[in-house]
């Protein structure tokens, strides 16, 4: 569905050694953002909606709990660097707490998050969307 080469346009990337100095967390900042927009494109590509309908449909991917779902796709196709960007993200500190979700998925979503922050940065567009286009396999 996605085409980032042309929606993410950027002359420059970030060395991945840079990228992965960063916190996880700022990762997943990025990641966040990322993978709602896939979602929200996504969804849009689809069909023709109305906004409250996409909002909730939108809304049961982007959380933890979906996310945390995907991982469980996700994990066995990442690569030895990504898996070791989930972990680091999965385990960092968070600032905010868990709020309808487990502790575990929220743990994992920002993981997930960390990874697809990670990509964007470095501009592996292509790996972003082969990833994600699992989640059209529900």
């Amino acid at each position: 569905y996605s085409n980032w080469g042309i929606m993410f346009a950027k002359d420059e990337f970030m060395p991945p050694e840079r990228a992965r100095q960063l916190n996880p967390v700022t990762l997943a900042f990025v990641g966040d953002a990322v993978y709602s927009l896939y979602v929200r494109e996504r969804l849009v590509l689809k069909g023709d909606y109305k906004t409250g309908t996409l909002q909730k449909l939108a809304s049961a991917s982007v959380s933890a709990r979906g996310q945390s779902a995907l991982c469980e796709k996700l994990l066995p196709l990442f690569t030895e660097e990504e898996a070791d960007i989930f972990r680091r993200g999965r385990n960092a500190k968070k600032p905010t707490r868990a709020k309808n979700a487990a502790v575990g998925e929220y743990n994992r979503s920002t993981g997930l998050e960390a990874v697809i922050g990670y990509l964007y940065l470095t501009g592996q567009y292509q790996r972003i969307d082969s990833l994600l286009k699992e989640e059209d396999e529900n």
